[in-house]
């Protein structure tokens, strides 16, 4: 159970606030070819044992998560019906003052107006509840022994924490056992040690969430359980104290104010705006979209980007697990069109990351015979996205694992749907 604590954990740590693209949605035809390939797969793996160490899940977590970026980038350059060209000149925003206010197209359509732009005013970032108990001294203990619970309640639900104090307890230790009952409750808070100049330290606890609607008072409230105890040991730790409300984002659109729950939203469903920092008086950055040629650089070095962090991914394993099998097989796809993707602007280095000659890939993009370019550009991208679902059908093929049996080799085979749940719930044996 510990091992599917940890890894549950750490893609709640990791990814949890990934945002989601409508790429990662899917028709009922898609999931039922993706459950047929891992049935598919199932059926000619071996049975075999995982060796248990503390990167396994990660490695696994890490790959799953890497590849749906390859796979959503791969999607995001291949919904255009009107040839590759336009595909990979998918319309990208920009902002001209990317410190104060960031901007992401989201809209489908591609022949959309050029000219369209807007002006944004950031007055006020939306924050989050934060809630500051009292400094203590960490080498004291101001609780008396005993067992203490509180209630932790949000807009949705309440949550009920309990904890023990021992003879042999110190303010510190205390305060180290709150912080872990709110963070391994992943109920969107944080908690962490706050220091003041004596050395003394106190609870800090912090929302994920930030803005309040009009119906709401708070986005968490602290009490004390009723016994006298409890409200004893509240009024030590003083975890009930706010020091600093919820609060909504407010900035002028095309100057109208208006205010949004969060930092980030969208504007006529067609751009994700994310506020950073305020304005300086009077300043505003204008809203609108590149010109084709960059947005084509553009799009072609995110897809860079996402074959780059997985070949990442591989050479931060430093040998662990079969990371030299996952660098091989991603790599395969850029050593096939080496030759051809050098002579556009994408170079594959000794270690087989790429890098993008910006300049060079310009000039073959926007020159008169640019259809062979983009006929390469192509087909490197449909190469990296179906390597890229092999990989996470069976990431656990990355992994140091221990053979117990092969399957019959006259394929008269049946599924195995506990493969499948190895990487799904992460249920490994610990092998020395």
């Amino acid at each position: 159970m510990a091992a599917i604590d940890s890894a549950y954990q750490y893609y709640l740590s990791t990814y949890a606030n990934t945002t989601v693209s409508r790429y990662d949605t899917h028709k009922k035809s898609q999931l039922r070819a993706v459950y047929n390939n891992i049935v598919k797969t199932n059926k000619e793996s071996p049975l075999y044992k995982v060796k248990y160490s503390g990167d396994v899940q990660k490695f696994a977590i890490d790959i799953k998560e890497k590849t749906r970026s390859i796979q959503n980038v791969v999607a995001s350059l291949s919904d255009s019906e009107d040839g590759i060209e336009h595909a990979f000149s998918k319309k990208v925003a920009q902002s001209s003052a990317e410190d104060t206010v960031t901007a992401e197209y989201i809209g489908s359509g591609s022949d959309v107006d050029e000219s369209v732009s807007f002006d944004v005013e950031v007055r006020e970032l939306a924050a989050p509840q934060i809630n500051l108990g009292n400094y203590l001294d960490p080498d004291e203990l101001d609780i008396e022994p005993g067992a203490y619970s509180f209630d932790l309640i949000s807009n949705l639900c309440s949550y009920e924490f309990q904890y023990n104090v021992g003879q042999n307890d110190t303010n510190r230790s205390i305060q180290q056992k709150l912080i872990r009952l709110v963070n391994s409750a992943n109920i969107g808070l944080r908690a962490a040690f706050e220091r003041n100049h004596l050395g003394e330290r106190a609870v800090q606890i912090t929302s994920n969430q930030t803005g309040l609607d009009e119906n709401s008072r708070f986005l968490f409230e602290i009490r004390p359980a009723p016994d006298a105890g409890s409200i004893k040991a509240m009024q030590t730790l003083g975890l009930d104290n706010v020091a600093q409300e919820a609060s909504n984002s407010s900035f002028l659109l095309n100057g109208i104010e208006r205010s949004s729950l969060s930092n980030t939203f969208t504007v006529n469903n067609a751009f994700s705006l994310t506020l950073k920092k305020a304005s300086q008086e009077g300043a505003y950055a204008r809203i609108g979209f590149k010109t084709n040629t960059d947005a084509v650089a553009d799009n072609i070095q995110s897809l860079v980007n996402v074959y780059n962090n997985i070949i990442q991914l591989g050479h931060n394993q430093g040998g662990a697990q079969q990371s030299e099998k996952l660098i091989r097989d991603m790599s395969s796809v850029a050593k096939r069109y080496h030759n051809e993707l050098e002579s556009i602007g994408l170079n594959l280095q000794s270690d087989d990351y790429i890098s993008v000659d910006r300049g060079l890939l310009t000039d073959a993009v926007s020159a008169d015979d640019s259809t062979e370019c983009f006929s390469v550009l192509n087909n490197f991208k449909n190469g990296l996205g179906r390597q890229a679902s092999k990989a996470s059908i069976d990431p656990m093929n990355y992994v140091n694992k221990l053979l117990v049996a092969y399957k019959n080799p006259k394929g008269h085979n049946f599924a195995t749907p506990y493969i499948t749940s190895i990487y799904s719930g992460m249920m490994m044996d610990a092998i020395c």
